[in-house]
C-alpha cells in the first residue's frame, strides 16, 4: 500500500489530484484543514490536507511542487543503473568507454536490479555488427595468419563438422609450404572425412588448384606476411576473385595492441572475417571486441581446444554475448 499526502486550497482540488495520480480506487484515508504554506499562511489562509492510499505505485505529481529534485532523483537512480551495468560489463572485459556505451544503451525500464539475461540481450544487439552469424560458404574461403594460432585445426574443424552435421565434404587445399608437415596434417584430415584434397608449394600450382578443386573449398596457407614474396604471388592470385572470403585467424589471449599489429601485417590479404582461436585460454575477449568495432570486421569462428569436430561454433549475436558474460557455449554450434 502507497501512502500520499496532498495539500490543495479545496478538498475538490484535492480529490482531483488523488484521481489524476493514483487512479479511482485510491483510498482517502483522511481530511483535514490546515495553515496554508508560504505567503497566504502568514496573513491566515488555510488550505485543505488529504491522505490517500493506493495499491500501486504513484507517479511524482510535479505540478505543485519544484520539479528539480524530482528529476535529479530520476537521474542520480538512471546514472547508478548504468554505473552498475557498467561495472558488470567492465568485469566481463569490456574497456570502460565500450562498457559505458553498451550500458547506456540498455532499456530504461530494465535498467535497475539488470539481470545477466537482460545484459546479453543488450550486448548481443549493440554488437551485431561484428558477428558473421550462420551465413553460406564463400565458394573460396582463405584462413590466413601466423603460424601455430590455429589454422589448420580449424579448417579441419569447419570440415569435420559439416560432414557430420549436413553429409556436405568441403574441399581443401594446403599452401603451408614453409611449416614441416603442415601439408600432410591437412592431407590426413581430408583422408578421414572422405574430403578432396590438393596441394600447392608454388604460386603457379596455387592458381591451378583454385580452378581445379571443387568448391566450397577451404584454404590453409602459410603463416607468412603477405609482404613475402611467394605468398605475395598467391594472394595476387587470389585478389583477381571475387568469390574469396578471407579469415584473419587471432588467438584469444593476444592483446588489442598485438591484435592491431597483426591487421597491418596482414592487411595486403584483405581479411573480411576473424577467426578466435584458444578461446579456452582467455580470461576475456573484451579487448579484441574494442579493435573488431573499430575495423568492423565480423567474427565467424570461435575455436575453444583441440577436438576436432566439437571444440568450434559459429560466431552469432547470442553467442558473442555468452562468451563476453563467462557463459561459455556448450557444443559446437555448425
Amino acid at each position: 500500500m502507497h501512502l500520499k499526502r496532498y495539500r490543495r486550497a479545496t478538498l475538490k482540488d484535492a480529490l482531483r489530484a488523488v484521481r489524476e495520480e493514483l487512479g479511482p480506487d485510491a483510498l482517502v484515508l483522511s481530511t483535514r484543514e490546515v495553515t496554508a504554506t508560504g505567503v497566504r499562511g502568514l496573513m491566515g489562509g488555510r488550505e485543505i490536507e488529504l491522505t490517500a492510499a493506493a495499491e500501486r505505485p504513484m507517479v511524482p505529481d510535479t505540478r505543485h511542487s519544484d520539479p528539480e529534485p524530482v528529476i535529479a532523483a530520476r537521474r542520480s537512480r538512471s546514472d547508478r543503473a548504468i554505473d552498475q551495468i557498467t561495472a558488470r560489463l567492465e568485469a566481463a572485459g569490456l574497456p570502460t568507454d565500450l562498457a559505458r556505451e553498451i550500458a547506456k544503451s540498455h532499456p530504461v525500464t530494465r535498467r535497475r536490479g539488470a539481470d545477466t539475461d537482460s545484459i546479453k540481450e543488450t550486448l548481443a544487439r549493440e554488437l551485431s555488427a561484428i558477428v558473421a552469424g550462420d551465413e553460406p560458404y564463400a565458394p573460396i574461403e582463405v584462413f590466413v595468419g601466423p603460424p601455430g594460432v590455429g589454422k589448420t585445426t580449424t579448417i579441419a574443424k569447419i570440415a569435420a563438422q559439416e560432414r557430420a552435421r549436413r553429409g556436405q565434404r568441403l574441399a581443401l587445399l594446403g599452401a603451408d609450404g614453409f611449416r614441416v608437415g603442415a601439408i600432410e596434417q591437412l592431407r590426413l584430415y581430408a583422408d578421414i572425412l572422405g574430403a578432396q584434397f590438393s596441394a600447392a608449394r608454388t604460386p603457379d600450382e596455387f592458381a591451378r588448384a583454385l580452378d581445379q578443386t571443387a568448391h566450397p573449398l577451404l584454404v590453409d596457407t602459410a603463416g607468412r606476411s603477405p609482404s613475402d614474396d611467394v605468398a605475395k604471388e598467391m594472394f595476387r592470385a587470389l585478389g583477381t576473385r571475387t568469390n574469396v572470403r578471407t579469415h584473419l585467424v587471432i588467438p584469444a589471449t593476444t592483446s588489442a595492441r598485438s591484435a592491431e599489429r597483426l591487421f597491418e601485417r596482414f592487411a595486403d590479404a584483405r581479411p573480411t572475417r576473424v577467426v578466435l582461436t584458444r578461446l579456452d585460454e582467455a580470461d576475456t575477449i573484451g579487448p579484441l571486441v574494442n579493435v573488431l568495432l573499430a575495423r568492423q570486421v565480423p567474427l565467424s569462428f570461435f575455436g575453444t581446444g583441440q577436438n576436432v569436430p566439437v571444440d568450434l561454433h559459429r560466431v552469432t549475436a547470442p553467442v558473442l554475448a555468452d562468451w563476453l558474460m563467462g557463459e561459455m557455449v556448450q557444443g559446437a554450434v555448425a
